[in-house]
């Protein structure tokens, strides 16, 4: 809402204020903290409260900010601005995941997470001494009636709080900013974090949080320094693993995104894999038994077991560092800013080229001599992902155009440099899909002719020579100086809307689309496509 009195103002009359505020802020901006320099800067006077929500319209509640701040500001009040700018600098410099922020990330944004607590615990009670004090808290222990496991209440400043990201691998999500302006209006959240000790290593614990971490964030970010807690002594971790995996997949309390649930899986298939080792007394290195030996092992869950077992081949593909395609990979549902999904991801890399199936090779199998089955496709997945991230993304696509109503933009006439339309264009969920199949049919042709028998669907799982890795380069090369991609007037017919996995199969089969229009001269030919 605009200001009257900020209307009223003469343009000297201006200048005044902007220089009181200037002063009143030690020569920063209001949101983000930054100094101003009032000679180079775009600045903007603003509301603090906003009017709507009974701020005065006077120099009380005036402050000054940079533009950019402020006209990008995801809240009207400039206080919860402020917070939230904040929030994302935390975001800029996290080291817990390529993702995004944790919980882990804010504690240590206002040290915490830095020391740990002395406790004792005996059959009733729990004590301990937090930092710098010398008087014990004692609280009454708890049994839970369901789970069988002990727990108390707590008070504990954020010095003595750590993150579980093992068993909360979930980034920070959009909904912090309901839950920080929920908190800014002084409206209490009923939700206690839980966390939890273990006994072995007393008297010092670390109370590391495994739910509830965005309302211990939103607290900490607006100032709270010591957050209430529900703490578990010695939990069944593979149950609380399994308990926050179900909220965010079968019982949806929580929206995990898919790679979170992969993680997840990952993370229970070690358990499972210790628990199999302890009861059947075998060495903490054993690795004898196969993939279809545990999911037969545990019965009653050999579905999930399965899902667990492909989860953790998902994940170590999407975490590998040496996989460059995951820096264009949006993460948590559909976003602007990169080419692909991981949604997408999962529907045409992993499920082309991951086997499906249970192996009943032991899991070391020739592990030694580099030809263990899943560490084969696992790799080499990642190298065709990366392979495909330098030919077309790596220098060619640019985030700060990115994807939004990007064809639109082409039919208005913008200046959409053609490698970024190009890179756009083939990270197409059913264009992507449709050329996989291609290096797919590739290797599968190579493998024939080289007199090898392969088993189709565990392609990826025999080791490609380097000629194949060739030809391959040769076909990503040649089929993304296809005129189709960059072709502007196209942007109103083959990619003004979505079209099908079929409608692209015909395009690439014989040039023409489903209807007959021809899009290109002829369709590709794999033996002309891996030529350099």
């Amino acid at each position: 809402m605009g200001s009257l009195y900020l209307n009223r103002l003469g343009k000297d009359e201006r200048q005044v204020l902007v220089a009181q505020l200037w002063q009143q802020q030690a020569g920063k901006c209001f949101i983000s903290g930054k100094p101003i320099d009032l000679a180079l800067h775009e600045v903007d006077v603003d509301h603090i409260i906003p009017t709507r929500d009974n701020g005065k319209d006077d120099p009380t509640n005036f402050a000054l900010t940079l533009s950019h701040y402020n006209r990008s500001k995801q809240a009207s009040d400039l206080r919860i601005a402020r917070v939230l700018a904040r929030f994302e600098d935390i975001k800029a410099t996290a080291d817990s995941d390529d993702r995004g922020a944790n919980l882990n990330d804010v504690l240590r944004s206002v040290g915490g997470s830095s020391a740990p607590l002395r406790v004792s615990v005996d059959e009733h009670t729990v004590s301990y001494l937090t930092p710098g004090s010398a008087d014990p808290v004692r609280l009454p222990l708890h049994m839970d009636s369901l789970s069988g496991m002990r727990y108390f209440f707590a008070v504990l400043p954020v010095e003595c709080v750590f993150h579980d990201d093992r068993i909360n691998p979930r980034p920070i999500g959009s909904n912090l900013r309901g839950l920080i302006e929920e908190f800014h209006r002084r409206r209490p959240q009923l939700h206690v974090a839980l966390g939890w000790i273990e006994t072995a290593r007393l008297p010092e614990a670390q109370v590391r949080v495994f739910d509830g971490q965005h309302k211990a964030a939103a607290q900490i970010l607006l100032g709270v320094r010591h957050i209430p807690l529900r703490v578990f002594v010695d939990p069944d971790l593979d149950r609380l693993l399994t308990a926050n995996t179900n909220a965010g997949t079968t019982l949806r309390q929580v929206a995990f995104d898919k790679s979170v649930q992969r993680r997840l899986g990952s993370s229970i298939l070690l358990d499972r894999i210790a628990r199999y080792r302890a009861e059947k007394n075998l060495p903490d290195d054993y690795e004898e038994f196969s993939e279809k030996t545990l999911v037969e092992h545990f019965k009653g869950e050999q579905k999930a077991m399965t899902r667990y077992i492909l989860d953790s081949v998902r994940d170590a593909i999407t975490h590998d560092p040496n996989n460059k395609l995951m820096d264009f990979v949006e993460y948590a549902g559909k976003g602007y800013a990169k080419p692909f999904s991981y949604s997408a991801l999962e529907k045409t890399f992993y499920s082309q080229f991951i086997y499906g199936g249970l192996l009943e090779t032991p899991w070391n199998y020739r592990a030694d001599f580099g030809e263990n089955p899943r560490e084969l496709e696992k790799t080499q997945i990642v190298r065709l992902m990366t392979l495909i991230a330098e030919k077309l993304y790596i220098g060619r696509y640019d985030e700060e155009v990115g994807t939004r109503r990007l064809e639109n933009a082409v039919q208005g006439g913008d200046d959409v440099p053609e490698p970024h339309l190009r890179a756009f264009r083939m990270a197409k969920e059913e264009i992507l899909q449709c050329w996989l199949g291609y290096i797919r049919r590739i290797a599968e042709q190579h493998f024939l002719v080289m007199g090898k028998n392969v088993r189709p669907e565990k392609l990826f799982q025999y080791p490609f020579p380097e000629q194949l890795w060739t030809n391959i380069g040769h076909f990503i090369d040649n089929l993304a100086r296809l005129p189709l991609w960059v072709n502007r007037e196209a942007s109103s017919t083959v990619f003004g809307a979505k079209q099908t996995y079929g409608f692209w199969q015909s395009i690439f089969e014989d040039g023409l689309t489903p209807s007959r229009q021809r899009i290109m001269p002829a369709g590709l030919d794999i033996m002309d496509m891996i030529k350099g």
